[in-house]
């Protein structure tokens, strides 16, 4: 039986949908190890497989960015990345750039390290990587270890086409637009990263592994055999490097989590009886942190509609959001999105990839309120799927809020229907089975 390990980083974001991976790729039938920071081992014992703890990153998010324990460096960057993002999508992109150029490897050595150590005591046949762990990448190209890269988020994170800079949009939804003047900054800042995150990694592999080619591009550099991209296949995403085969997963959502559990369901009951339609705000682990997003469209929604009930998930603003709470509200600091999904009849949420391939997977309309990184460029499919509506999030008012999300119920669903479906068809179960067959034939396996 071929021995995989799947690394995770430290990020529930990233690590769970990994964890669902690693489980179909048990059920494809390999021997699988998940290995990530020791609060992620019940995500292995979920999946049904083994676990190593391995920590990839100094920084992490187990659920709630701002009540996961970390550096004081880590903590200042939250806040100050949170506090950009009030000014805009240019000055949040700005503000990762220049934090990602501070700390662009993080701990190469010591990565490079453990995962020499984790071979020799757990050796695998192939590995899967998360892409952005971009330490871990490196240690399995100058260990030259086989693996296959794992895209978290939107295709575009892998910048291939002619232009593409690793943190500068593919693609702008219409309600969110910067000016020529603040693109070229993005871009510059952008440029400047590229060109020093390729030098690092070829100044690595020089001291590390001179026997092993130097990547042209850094931040394009993945497993020369197979890529995984939790993402649906959409015609119009960018150009993607040359040489592995692609797997789409059109979503990471676990078979496991249809059911919320007796309280949700409980919830979900009691909102269905004040309000016949029911929607659920969550704006991701990091971003549940805009308290007076989370707020505005909350009361835009109840304003609208009085036949429409909302469960927001408010991360640490709970407390403080507690005031909304009533016969049409529901405030919880976490909640079972996946599993609510399947009771909602329409979602707002930032543009996460997680949030919008669940929102596929369930068939599900969804509010893009998008705010940094990749959201943007998910935002825009979105809106060009037919799978929802985008405002931006920094110009928010209630009233258009609550008439976006009137829309989305009141919509008629065919091109969000013919997505879904083609989203369940490439499902984890499949593309763990495509990944197997990839990884085990070039391995002769």
């Amino acid at each position: 039986m071929p021995r995989v390990t799947v690394i995770a980083p430290p990020f529930h974001s990233h690590a769970a949908p990994l964890s669902v991976l690693a489980g179909e790729l048990r059920a494809a039938g390999n021997e699988v190890t998940f290995a990530c920071a020791e609060p992620f081992a019940p995500l292995a014992r979920t999946a049904g497989v083994g676990f190593a703890p391995l920590t990839v990153s100094r920084n992490a998010n187990t659920g709630i960015a701002r009540r996961t324990v970390q550096a004081d460096d880590e903590g200042r960057r939250l806040e100050e990345f949170l506090e950009a993002t009030r000014a805009g999508a240019v000055p949040a992109l700005l503000v990762q750039a220049r934090h990602r150029r501070a700390d662009m490897l993080a701990e190469p050595e010591r990565v490079l390290a453990e995962l020499r150590a984790l071979h020799a005591r757990r050796p695998a046949d192939w590995y899967v990587v998360d892409q952005l762990s971009y330490a871990v990448t490196l240690a399995m190209h100058c260990l030259d270890l086989p693996y296959a890269t794992f895209c978290p988020g939107h295709p575009s994170y892998l910048p291939a086409a002619p232009g593409a800079l690793f943190g500068v949009p593919q693609a702008w939804p219409r309600a969110v637009r910067p000016s020529a003047a603040d693109l070229r900054t993005l871009r510059e800042e952008a440029r400047a990263n590229d060109r020093s995150f390729t030098a690092l990694f070829a100044r690595f592999i020089a001291h590390h592994a001179p026997h092993r080619p130097v990547p042209s591009r850094a931040f394009a550099h993945c497993s020369p055999s197979a890529v995984v991209l939790n993402y649906p296949r959409l015609e119009w995403l960018p150009q993607r490097p040359e040489g592995p085969a692609y797997v789409f997963s059109g979503h990471l959502t676990s078979a496991d989590a249809l059911d919320p559990g007796p309280f949700w369901n409980s919830e979900v009951g009691r909102l269905r009886r004040a309000g016949k339609r029911l929607v659920l705000v969550a704006l991701g682990t990091f971003l549940s942190a805009r308290r007076d997003v989370l707020e505005s469209v909350t009361r835009g929604v109840l304003a609208e509609r009085n036949d429409t009930s909302v469960i927001l998930a408010a991360g640490d603003q709970a407390d403080a959001l507690a005031h909304l709470v009533g016969p049409r509200v529901a405030v919880a600091a976490t909640v079972p999105q996946q599993a609510l999904l399947r009771h909602v009849d329409a979602m707002v949420h930032h543009g996460g990839n997680n949030s919008f391939t669940e929102c596929l997977a369930a068939g599900v309309p969804a509010l893009v309120l998008p705010f940094s990184s990749d959201q943007f460029s998910v935002a825009h499919d979105a809106e060009r799927s037919g799978a929802g509506l985008c405002l931006d999030p920094n110009r928010l008012e209630a009233n258009t809020a609550g008439r976006a999300v009137s829309t989305l119920l009141d919509a008629p669903r065919h091109a969000l229907d013919a997505l879904s479906a083609h989203v369940h068809a490439h499902g984890p179960t499949r593309a763990a089975r495509a990944l197997s067959e990839l990884m085990r034939g070039l391995r002769g396996l």
